[in-house]
């Protein structure tokens, strides 16, 4: 599980096609600095497994549903990449709860510069649409926003100067690919809603029945 919130700007440093998956090297001193093999790290927002780790690197196995899902294939030695660890359990969460899972992919439609802060526009694929919501969240290549605007075909994100500068986000442009991962909580209420489950009503009734 993870927050949203980007710890290093890293770097592709050799990218390996296998068959129907392709291997990352990527440089990353603060992520790796204790990771061994079989940790967690979030490149974009999507959750890859450590095979290996040396010099500030660390390689990850890519297999193609997640090259098919997420715009990691796009990645090229040099190309710049979020990382972020798994948070810690009983240490503070700063951005939103993250899986590392991406639900789609958009694209940059556009971006406004003001004296303090950018307005960036995110095409939304429609699928996605009904779980973003207006002062939501959204994970944006691993990074944890507030949507600004939710429309049926794209959204609006607001992004300050420390995500300019310390993330991807700071110089994507129109036309760029972006990894996308709803509020994992939302899709859960309409599973639970299409269920003709009640959540609130089901919440209520486990608390009774936990109650000595």
């Amino acid at each position: 599980m993870f927050t949203g919130i980007v710890e290093e700007l890293g770097e592709v440093t050799a990218v390996e096609q296998l068959a129907e998956a392709s291997r990352f090297r990527l440089r990353g001193p603060l992520v790796t600095d204790g990771a061994k093999h079989g940790d967690s790290i979030a490149v974009n927002g999507v959750c890859l497994t450590v095979v290996e780790t040396a010099g500030g690197e660390f390689t990850a196995d890519v297999m193609q549903e997640t090259l098919n899902r997420s715009s990691l294939g796009a990645l090229r030695p040099g190309s710049r990449v979020n990382l972020e660890r798994p948070m810690a359990l009983g240490g503070r969460l700063g951005g939103h709860l993250v899986q590392g899972h991406v639900d789609g992919t958009g694209e940059i439609l556009s971006r406004t510069p003001s004296e303090h802060w950018e307005l960036v526009e995110v095409s939304l694929p429609g699928n996605l649409a009904r779980y973003v919501v207006e002062k939501g969240s959204i994970t944006v290549d691993g990074v944890s926003l507030t949507v600004v605007e939710a429309a049926a075909d794209h959204f609006t994100i607001s992004l300050i100067p420390t995500t300019l500068a310390l993330t991807t986000l700071g110089t994507k442009q129109p036309g760029d690919p972006v990894n996308l991962e709803v509020d994992v909580l939302a899709k859960y209420v309409e599973r639970l809603l299409a269920a003709g489950v009640d959540p609130l009503a089901a919440t209520a009734a486990a608390a009774e029945e936990d109650t000595p």
